[in-house]
């Protein structure tokens, strides 16, 4: 039987989104039956790019399900540096059972795919974000019960990995989108060609905005990130500039949906994106939002790591 990655959320079909939700489903409610899912199983944690949830949820993911991780830092790895990304994948293959790689050029988690003979994760690339999208999109079908994909997202921001993620995951599901980014920061044109493609079989409305408020009128929720990602510090100054309009604040929120819900990958730089007193407020599920990383990802781990 073939092994089994997840690289793009565009690569899974709609039944094993489904089933990803569906097992997510069973782990939240029943963690000790889980407890040894994995039991032996090792994963390997490669990670150009340092975080808190991403190695965190997986580190706690596996505990709980009875296996164990290997965290291998962008001083151990230096991915194509010290040797090939060819050569680490094949020889990572003989040590360990899968591969949670979070790295900065998408090439380099499609090299790793290509020559590794085990299931390969894709725990953050520049250009996609799968495990963060199937949780953001996890929490509003459990917040939205019996409404789900009936539902209005607003994503207000830059159109980076996690927007993108957002377009392939929305598009499948069946959710609602809008995104609002100053003209220069849109999303990639061809995952929006290919996001809009997709929307056809699932009937979700996407539409793009270059000002935040027209998007998140009528929505249910407003999600936003950081304006600018990991890696790109150096453009913060000419970023403050062209997004200063896009702020998540309480005159954003206002023009929403009473009761709109909130919602932030996190890190979140308030003051910046988005604002303390809204990321803080009652109707703020970036802390639930936050927690089904780790759900959701065991299911996956479970999915591609389970005998």
């Amino acid at each position: 039987m073939p092994k089994k990655d997840l690289i793009s959320i565009k690569d899974l079909t709609l039944q094993e989104i489904a089933g990803i939700f569906k097992l997510t489903d069973k782990l939240k409610k029943d963690k000790a039956r889980f407890s040894r899912a994995l039991a032996g199983k090792v994963l390997a944690l490669v990670f150009e790019k340092p975080s808190c949830r991403t190695q965190v949820s997986f580190e706690v993911g596996m505990l709980q399900l009875g296996a164990n991780t290997l965290y291998l830092g962008p001083e151990q790895i230096k991915l194509g540096w010290r040797e090939s990304i060819a050569d680490i994948a094949r020889t990572l293959s003989r040590y360990v059972d899968g591969l949670a790689v979070r790295t900065f050029a998408h090439k380099n988690i499609l090299e790793m795919s290509r020559y590794a003979s085990i299931p390969v994760i894709n725990a953050l690339t520049d250009l996609f974000h799968p495990c963060q999208a199937l949780a953001d999109i996890y929490t509003v079908r459990e917040k939205f019960p019996g409404r789900f994909p009936a539902v209005n997202l607003a994503f207000v921001g830059d159109g980076n990995n996690v927007c993108h993620s957002l377009l392939y995951g929305c598009a499948k599901t069946g959710l609602n989108l809008n995104i609002a980014t100053p003209k220069s920061y849109a999303p990639c044109a061809n995952v929006v060609s290919e996001a809009l493609n997709l929307a056809k079989a699932s009937r979700a409305k996407i539409k793009f905005f270059n000002d935040p408020k027209p998007a998140v009128r009528g929505a249910d929720i407003i999600y936003t990130d950081v304006w600018a990602s990991m890696g790109k510090e150096k453009q913060m100054p000419a970023r403050k500039r062209h997004f200063k309009a896009f702020q998540v604040n309480r005159r954003l929120v206002s023009l929403a949906k009473k009761g709109c819900l909130i919602m932030h990958c996190l890190p979140a730089h308030r003051g910046e994106e988005i604002t303390g007193d809204v990321i803080d407020a009652g109707n703020s599920i970036v802390f639930d939002q936050a927690e089904n990383r780790l759900h959701v990802q065991k299911a996956i781990l479970i999915k591609l790591l389970g005998d």
